[in-house]
């Protein structure tokens, strides 16, 4: 897909120039003369810029030489990552969850319904009841005791009738918390519902669905997953032998299946200390930005820098190849030419050296300023066709 549209950037360009140059044969003797092209300079109308897809830059400092090549995918920590169950099983009455949905913490996910809500509810009020009463009845059996006037093998009853039914309320309330019913709201509206609702733990996006209405949920039922994909982090499958080189806050490269040209950046958080049956070991690293374009599970290729050697670097799309060498384009400026702004580029010669992923390390000349020149990071091979256009209307070639 990449080579064509490259080749109809090209052709696209190409038409432009011949239309261009069809026009310029009417030009009058009152206008401004024509800018020449030399051999190493071209230049591009505001159409043929447009058509070319230039895109300006500069030199970047990379560490080409010293990486380790690696594959990994995107994960979730556990934190991120939720499985909601029923505490205590029941029918789904009430859910309007889809695959991909955003959902915050605290907002409902499915409503349940079943007999065992109401009898937890109505255990818990009679045994409330009760505990008040013993209440009382311990106070005065107490009192008593404290005069001499009851028995002690009563007082003795009384107590432990009094600690049974307490620690029983105490863990009704608890069951009541787990399945989202607030104790003490039971306790002074004495209305039992039906139906208890279940709540997300986490805020983030809902990855699976397991649920219909009217089907039975038992506790040990995951019904839904909700992930957090604001802290993913990449986990990185590294091979015995590379694993002595690699340290934590080393920086990490990567691209996505669908970004080849483009690097994200990330840092070795944790290493792994198990080798497992392949004899990898898996290396943990932070995300330097998050983006909504990660997914859990993604697939990722990355480089490991195992230490500090910045080299000259350029994307492979800004370098052409002509009569066996490399080159690339310079952005010499705007100029007015027959009432229309031209851009003009110069072509100049580097040497390549390492290429490690979209990158490859330049050797520039000793006229190229790293601080101001702009370079043609793409389109380069369009300015090489119109070159190479120019070169043979003129009657001869780069």
């Amino acid at each position: 897909m990449k080579i064509i549209t490259k080749a109809f950037s090209i052709m696209a360009l190409s038409a432009l120039i011949f239309s261009g140059c069809n026009n310029q044969s009417g030009t009058s003797e009152t206008e401004v003369p024509h800018h020449e092209e030399s051999e190493s300079m071209v230049e591009l109308t505001p159409a043929q810029y447009k058509v070319a897809g230039i895109e300006l830059g500069r030199i970047e400092q990379k560490n080409l030489s010293n990486v380790i090549k690696v594959n990994g995918i995107l994960q979730t920590p556990p934190q991120s990552l939720a499985s909601i169950n029923a505490v205590i099983g029941g029918f789904v009455k009430e859910t309007s969850l889809l695959p991909g949905n955003r959902i915050e913490k605290g907002e409902v996910v499915v409503v349940l319904e079943h007999p065992d809500y109401i009898q937890l509810q109505l255990d818990y009020l009679e045994s409330d009841s009760k505990l008040t009463y013993l209440e009382q009845e311990f106070a005065r059996q107490k009192g008593l005791q404290e005069k001499n006037v009851n028995s002690a093998k009563t007082f003795q009853r009384t107590t432990a009738d009094y600690k049974s039914i307490k620690a029983r309320v105490s863990a009704l309330e608890q069951k009541l918390a787990l399945i989202g019913i607030s104790a003490k709201e039971l306790r002074e509206s004495e209305k039992i519902s039906r139906t208890i609702k279940v709540y997300s733990p986490i805020s983030g996006y809902v990855s699976r669905v397991n649920v219909n209405i009217g089907k039975y949920m038992n506790p040990a039922d995951v019904m839904f997953e909700i992930v957090n994909t604001e802290h993913l982090h990449a986990e990185l499958t590294v091979f015995e032998k590379d694993i002595g080189k690699i340290k934590e806050g080393q920086r990490i490269r990567f691209t996505l299946p669908n970004e080849d040209n483009r690097e994200r950046l990330a840092t070795v958080h944790l290493i792994g200390r198990l080798i497992n049956e392949h004899r990898v070991v898996k290396v943990h690293g932070h995300l330097d930005k998050e983006d909504e374009q990660y997914f859990p599970g993604m697939f990722i290729k990355a480089f490991i820098e195992i230490n500090n050697n910045t080299v000259n670097a350029l994307p492979e799309d800004a370098i052409v190849q002509s009569g066996g060498k490399h080159y690339i384009y310079i952005f010499k400026g705007n100029r007015i030419e027959d009432n229309q702004e031209m851009s003009d580029f110069e072509m100049i010669e580097i040497q390549k050296g390492v290429t490690e992923g979209i990158y490859t390390e330049v050797i520039l000349p000793d006229t190229f300023d790293i601080n101001s020149d702009k370079i043609v990071l793409k389109g380069a091979y369009s300015l090489l066709s119109k070159m190479k256009v120019s070169g043979e209307e003129d009657g001869h070639g780069h």
